[in-house]
């Protein structure tokens, strides 16, 4: 630039070379007097005060897309999170199920081996395999059969009452028949009076008939089999009173009756053996008189 033809308002103040020494001189000082007697410091805290709203705004864009990208990455994650524990809680509750079931099962069986005991004949331990194929008859198959010597006619029980009866025998299956079925019918006696009665199934149930209406029984009595027809021994739990209705002008009380053992979900049994005759008594021995002349001699009583 050509200061020589610079009009002379243009060119007021000291030239360039002394403006520029004049502020290495300023700078030098303010630099020994900040190190040494801490002079900025005031004007540096006001400074940055000032330009605080300024550094807020300068950064705000770059704090929000920060925000934006961690409340998206914590969204994944918590869906993914989401997802696995779902995964795990039905994975749990399919266990918690099994678990059950198995627990169930053995108190079932537990129960079973308790009253196997109180039975004085023999009993054999059976499981279901399937229901029977007519949806008219209320049959299971069980997986003991001839190889076990079974025999048609032997009673069942579960862990609660009686089942019902095996009604057709294979190698190595057997058909039981339960007491619900239309065709069952068992004596039995009520366990408070010992009245006897004929429980007979309808084909879901069971109900006594042709109980006189001034029987003495009522609702909540427990029915046990009277053991008078020799297939089913006595005291066997069968099923317990629930409505008994005596109607004027008829010959017998209608009673209703729902039974003990889980007819339609029992899974273990116990199928108890031939009944046992009682021993024959053992034959009185002969009595001996002597005779007149001294001899012994034998006389039957």
């Amino acid at each position: 630039m050509d200061f020589a033809n610079t009009p002379s308002f243009f060119r007021s103040g000291p030239p360039p070379g002394a403006r520029l020494a004049m502020a290495v001189a300023a700078s030098v000082a303010l630099l020994v007097g900040d190190s040494y007697f801490g002079l900025m410091e005031q004007a540096r805290e006001a400074t940055s005060l000032a330009l605080y709203p300024v550094q807020r705004a300068v950064n705000m864009p770059a704090q929000a897309m920060r925000h934006v990208s961690d409340f998206l990455s914590s969204q994944t994650e918590l869906k993914q999170e989401n997802t696995a524990l779902r995964a795990r809680q039905l994975e749990m509750s399919a266990q918690l199920s099994r678990l059950q079931t198995l627990q169930r099962e053995l108190d079932e069986v537990r129960k079973l081996n308790g009253i196997k005991s109180s039975y004085h004949q023999q009993a054999l331990m059976a499981e279901t395999l399937y229901t029977g194929r007519d949806p008219f008859s209320y049959k299971i198959i069980i997986d003991k059969g001839s190889d076990a010597n079974l025999k048609a006619g032997q009673p069942v029980v579960d862990a609660s009452g009686l089942l019902g009866q095996v009604t057709r025998v294979q190698p190595l299956t057997a058909e039981v028949t339960l007491v619900i079925d239309k065709n069952q019918m068992v004596p039995v006696m009520v366990a408070r009076t010992g009245q006897r009665a004929i429980l007979y199934g309808y084909g879901g149930g069971v109900e006594i008939r042709y109980l006189p209406q001034s029987a003495d029984i009522k609702d909540g009595d427990h029915i046990v089999t009277s053991g008078v027809d020799g297939v089913y021994p006595a005291g066997i739990p069968v099923a317990r009173v629930t409505r008994v209705e005596r109607n004027q002008g008829a010959t017998f009380a209608r009673i209703a009756t729902a039974p003990l053992a889980g007819v339609q979900q029992t899974r273990y049994m116990l199928v108890l053996g031939d009944k046992q005759a009682p021993p024959r008594p053992p034959e009185p021995a002969p009595i001996v008189k002597k005779s007149r002349g001294g001899k012994k001699a034998a006389a039957e009583e």
